[in-house]
């Protein structure tokens, strides 16, 4: 089973999720989840939370509206980009 960040924000998508929840689909460890959800804390795309002796993590809302934004951008330029090379 793949394991990598983007199938951590994956799962956070469909919601909060403790970071014994996250490492178990993955067969992880705790302390190899928590380096995982550290990198996303500090890109600022999770946030988390101790709550009892548990630590929730939820995905930062609209963290990815710029990603989105720049994307259609990227579109656009390939678009021109395709049409230019047309009309040579």
């Amino acid at each position: 089973m793949r394991t990598s960040t983007s199938a951590v924000l994956e799962r956070l998508g469909a919601g909060s999720a403790t970071i014994s929840e996250l490492a178990e689909p993955f067969g992880m460890s705790l302390t190899g989840m928590k380096k995982h959800v550290r990198l996303l804390e500090e890109a600022e795309l999770v946030t988390t939370e101790k709550i009892g002796r548990a630590r929730t993590c939820t995905l930062v809302p609209y963290a990815f509206e710029g990603i989105s934004t720049w994307l259609q951008r990227l579109d656009r330029f390939a678009h021109i980009v395709e049409r230019t090379k047309g009309a040579r």
